[in-house]
């Protein structure tokens, strides 16, 4: 194409993308700008999550200015119009510069590593006596979770682990609540929720109470994600996975499966909602009158072995 056309064109295309620019900026939230794509977070764990991010990204921005003006640098200071040579000095066996190219980026890595691990450690450290426990059970395609809760208020009933409940290590089993017989929900893909209408099962959670999340599988492997959360983890069959997390805001939130499980792999979802503590306990309840008490199966058994391999997670 001649230059002239394409000087003639060049107006038309900055005009457009600035309007594009200005179009979608009016729907743009300012305010969410510092989580650099992160959904607000709803639990007191997930800013160790949106911390590590930030951070991240704010590594990444140094070292690509940093690059980026090296590039810069040298295209414009070594352009041969400027030497009128045709090739350059060539810098050969440099130590200062090997030296320094090998030892930053071990430097930088090793950071990542040390707030990476640091962080990690804090999200999976498991108090000793949570004040709820939910078994969530992964299956082609949806979601069941067992409230291992003493709903009755009786600390004699549920005293032994049903069989349902057998997947779970004894670890894990020492620690649920006395008297604790239980209720569950269980969803199938057309399940919706009630008020939302958003597809999947509805895991509901108290407010300001810490809440242990104890993993399992009957299939395949599955990844619970819970987006607010900033938090996943797999949902793996023959190995149970364990965190816990506090919820700190009310509302119903977007749960997905975020490990390729399947054909209808897409379809599973579920809801999450976070309530008070009283109106928790009452949906217990409901679960309860429904005649949706005891468990559904939690998963694959283990073996022994793996049952108790992890003796120091607790």
């Amino acid at each position: 194409m001649p230059r002239r056309p394409k000087r003639r064109k060049l107006p038309q295309v900055l005009t457009a993308g600035l309007i594009l620019a200005t179009a979608s900026g009016c729907e743009y939230n300012w305010e969410d700008f510092p989580r650099l794509g992160m959904p607000t977070p709803v639990t007191e764990e997930a800013p160790i999550i949106l911390s590590l991010w930030q951070g991240s990204w704010a590594a990444a921005l140094a070292t690509g200015v940093l690059v980026w003006g090296l590039i810069l640098w040298s295209v414009f200071f070594h352009r041969r119009s400027r030497t009128k040579v045709e090739v350059p000095p060539q810098t050969r066996y440099n130590m200062p510069i090997e030296a320094l190219y090998t030892v930053v980026p071990i430097i930088i890595v090793s950071v990542f590593f040390y707030f990476t691990a640091r962080d990690e450690s804090k999200l999976l450290a498991l108090s000793d006596k949570p004040a709820h426990t939910i078994n969530v059970v992964g299956y082609q395609w949806s979601w069941g979770f067992n409230y291992i809760e003493d709903v009755d208020g009786d600390a004699t009933s549920g005293s032994e682990i049903p069989v349902e409940l057998d997947a779970i290590p004894d670890k894990f089993q020492k620690q649920f609540p006395a008297g604790a017989e239980g209720v569950y929900d269980a969803g199938i893909p057309g399940t919706r929720n009630p008020q939302t209408g958003n597809p999947g099962p509805t895991l509901w959670l108290p407010k300001g109470e810490k809440v242990r999340f104890v993993l399992t599988s009957r299939d395949v492997i599955h990844s619970f994600w819970v987006v607010p959360f900033l938090f996943k983890q797999d949902v793996i069959p023959g190995h149970t996975n364990v965190f816990e997390v506090t919820p700190k805001d009310e509302g119903t939130f977007l749960g997905k499966c975020a490990e390729l499980c399947g054909v209808d792999h897409s379809r599973m979802l579920f809801n999450v909602k976070v309530v008070s503590p009283e109106r928790y306990q009452q949906h217990l309840k409901e679960l309860a009158e429904k005649g949706q008490t005891g468990y559904i199966p939690s998963g694959i058994e283990q073996t022994d072995p793996a049952r108790n391999a992890e003796k120091n997670q607790l």
